[in-house]
């Protein structure tokens, strides 16, 4: 699977410049804040329909400008998919070959993308948050039911909140078995799902990351709470766990368990990687479980996704850029950096070099 082209219009610094891809190693070259990481931006929204930068899609439209527009021609192997995304101060409107699609599940599964930048060691770092948040955008490109049921966990939790935060005791006492009932079955796919997603993911991570170290570190990754059973029996357990806690829950007015609140272990040489590892170690680990998800894309998929690395090659040093660089044959890459040929070592790649938020040919 590849991007073959990828036109832009009105996004972030681009007034309008069109991309041509090389199925292999791409190089986005050029000084910082020229706009090479919006391209990369680009690519990877219209994969997810997610930004990994901007909270709002019209923080993405060109100052000035009213609205943006963006679109990618893709190759997969059950041919050319096209993908359209009109942004503007009301909302989005997305296509897929030419049809309007309702919902961000209709997107996905369509391209696959993985996207590395220095804010993913906010993976290894930051809180509990980051991590699921890795979780849910790499399954949701995997299992659109998984999607869906996120979207619907998250909107019924949202609800139970609010009825926590009632000051009638008996009317949430009344209503909670209710809303839970529904919460929990969509709670037990989550769970399951990320269970088998990080059951395949800890040991491909382990091996990427050995092979960038020489075998001088040991990374593991585990779930912070163990979910056993199929769904049913998870549905049942987390069930009489949410109605153990009313009270707690109620106290609180928020529901402090569930898939929500759920964490990764991350160990690098058996000590807790967010409180002990160095900035290098850091980076690598993170590298590593992204470099894990390209494995996992390729197996479920039958398809290898689309690797971004976003200003990447220099914070790692020589021996770990060449490690990288060797990892990313057989895909379709596409790098971001200042200077091209440091980051190629022998390597043919189509290279471009942006200026200003255009291609400077």
């Amino acid at each position: 699977m590849h991007i073959k082209k990828l036109y832009l219009k009105n996004f972030r610094n681009y007034a309008e410049e069109q991309f041509e891809f090389s199925p292999g190693l791409n190089v986005l070259f050029g000084k910082n804040a020229q706009g090479k990481t919006n391209c990369a931006e680009a690519v990877f929204y219209l994969c997810t329909g997610t930004s990994m930068r901007a909270r709002r899609d019209r923080q993405m439209i060109r100052s000035g400008e009213g609205r943006a527009f963006i679109s990618c021609v893709c190759q997969g192997r059950y041919g050319d998919v096209c993908i359209e995304a009109q942004i503007d101060e009301g909302g989005r409107e997305i296509k897929v070959n030419g049809n309007r699609i309702s919902r961000n599940a209709d997107l996905l599964g369509n391209v696959f993308a993985i996207f590395f930048s220095p804010q993913e060691l906010r993976l290894i770092q930051d809180g509990p948050d980051e991590r699921r948040k890795f979780l849910n955008i790499s399954i949701s490109q995997l299992s659109r039911s998984y999607y869906v049921a996120l979207s619907r966990y998250n909107k019924i939790l949202e609800q139970r909140n609010n009825l926590l935060k009632n000051r009638d005791i008996s009317l949430i006492t009344d209503t909670l078995p209710v809303w839970d009932a529904q919460l929990c079955r969509y709670a037990a796919e989550i769970a399951r799902r990320r269970t088998d997603y990080i059951a395949k993911l800890a040991p491909l991570a382990g091996d990427a990351h050995a092979y960038l170290t020489d075998g001088q570190e040991k990374l593991e990754i585990s779930p912070d709470k163990k979910y056993k059973g199929n769904e049913e029996e998870l549905a049942v357990r987390l069930f009489d766990e949410l109605t153990a806690n009313y009270d707690r829950d109620i106290r609180l007015g928020f529901t402090a368990s569930g898939p929500h609140r759920d964490d990764i272990d991350i160990q690098i040489n058996g000590q807790d990687a967010k409180n002990f590892a160095s900035q290098g170690q850091t980076r690598t680990a993170a590298l590593a479980i992204k470099l894990a998800e390209v494995e996992i894309f390729r197996d479920v998929c039958g398809e290898t996704p689309i690797l971004i690395l976003d200003d990447v090659m220099s914070e790692l040093d020589l021996p770990r850029r060449k490690k990288l660089v060797s990892r990313t044959e057989g895909l379709q890459t596409i790098i971001t950096c200042t200077h091209a040929e440091r980051v190629l070592y022998g390597r043919q790649a189509n290279k471009i070099m942006i200026e200003g938020g255009a291609i400077r040919r």
